[in-house]
């Protein structure tokens, strides 16, 4: 698939190298940067030191793509991340061809975005929605590169429903997902010595569907992702294993000239083991955890049932608001604070001009099932804390 998306650039590049102008390619190049600002009470987030205020959260984003006839597109997108502890680099979002034949039916393959939930896909461009932050018990930032994207392809149409019943859309897709081995879903590992030692691949399908619905501005849809089992090695030798799982997403969204509503649920249950190496070093750290040798495989089980609701108005060109309520429980773990998360935020967006924005907003967090992380927390985490998240943007 390597070979994949190095085709994909070098095809873009024969077009713009063959092409006798930008318009005749229709080329476009778009971009945003930002820099963020987070405090937190009590707890730390994101691997940053933020109840003492920590502006380590910058991103610059570029994109270009090209249109050399009605039905193909070309396009890459390339973004550099720091947040905390995270990222530090310049990777690439995604690097596809996509080709429609009709409006029934078109394909993309390279890198492509994962069309699952109601904003995976759009997750990755902030100028285009009000919030600072997502809710977070489904699009994680710590873990967004893998669930943005996908090596593989995607199948997509539309068509209509019958009668007066709107319209449906689809979407299928596969391939593989990696995991870098920075993901936020390792870290803790890592600083224990369990970190992989590689990428996750992971072989991955899905479905949705989208019913534009006889309401003007419904939609309601479905999507479901499947992982099948895989395994990687760890730093100290040993092995994780994940079984098969699936995330089940189900969501509506109503806009109505300057209001947005919408709803998601999402479910994701999972299963994975640590067989941690047989040096001593592990062992002992074994035997002190549980008085046994030699050391053991740990597995670990998960079932998160996650939701939220949210509201955004636009009140001119410039100003708009927005609130959620979010809600995440592990149903796996034990009762008390460590098994959910509950999340009011409210949150404003000011537009300077069509390139310049900013953003304030305020969670108000209970539970600790979330974003919280060993080596920032090391008191343990506190049942509740409060966050204020600022960012400034200049997109074009």
């Amino acid at each position: 698939m390597k070979h994949v998306i190095a085709a994909i650039f070098l095809g873009l590049g024969a077009m713009c190298a063959s092409a006798q102008g930008l318009d005749e390619l229709n080329l476009q190049i778009h971009g945003y940067a930002t820099q963020g600002f987070v405090y937190t009470t009590q707890n730390n987030v994101f691997t940053m030191q933020s109840s003492q205020g920590s502006p380590a959260w910058t991103e610059a984003v570029v994109n270009l793509t090209a249109r050399p006839n009605p039905k193909l597109r070309v396009g890459v997108q390339a973004r550099y991340f720091l947040l905390g502890e995270f990222g530090n680099d310049i990777s690439i979002d995604w690097a596809m061809a996509d080709y429609k034949a009709s409006d029934k039916l078109g394909f993309r393959f390279g890198k492509v975005k994962t069309p699952s939930g109601l904003f995976n896909e759009t997750q990755d461009i902030d100028p285009s929605y009000i919030w600072v932050l997502l809710p977070q018990a489904i699009y994680t930032i710590t873990s967004r590169t893998p669930e943005l994207s996908h090596l593989g392809g995607v199948v997509y149409g539309a068509f209509p429903a019958g009668g007066d019943s709107g319209k449906v859309e689809y979407r299928f897709w596969g391939g593989e997902q990696v995991i870098p081995t920075g993901d936020g879903d390792f870290v803790n590992q890592k600083r224990e010595g369990l970190g992989l030692n590689g990428p996750l691949m992971t072989p991955f399908f899905g479905g949705a569907l989208h019913w534009r619905t006889p309401l003007p501005g419904l939609m309601v849809g479905a999507s479901d992702s499947r992982y099948q089992s895989s395994s990687q090695g760890l730093a100290n030798g040993g092995t994780e294993n994940f079984l098969p799982y699936n995330i089940e997403d189900y969501f509506a969204q109503y806009t109505h000239k300057k209001l947005m509503l919408a709803f998601e649920l999402n479910r994701q249950a999972q299963e994975t083991t640590i067989s941690p190496a047989q040096s001593a070093a592990v062992a002992v750290d074994f035997i002190k955890r549980f008085s046994q040798s030699p050391a053991p495989a740990v597995s670990s089980r998960a079932d998160d049932r996650d939701w939220y609701g949210m509201a955004t108005y636009k009140f001119n060109d410039k100003l708009s608001a927005g609130f959620y309520h979010m809600q995440g429980f592990d149903r796996q773990a034990d009762l008390g604070p460590d098994r959910y998360t509950k999340d009011w935020t409210v949150t404003g967006r000011y537009d300077f001009n069509e390139f310049i924005y900013a953003k304030v907003e305020e969670h108000f967090i209970d539970g600790a099932d979330l974003n919280y992380f060993e080596a920032q927390n090391r008191n343990g985490v506190k049942p509740d804390t409060r966050m204020t998240a600022i960012k400034l943007g200049v997109s074009f």
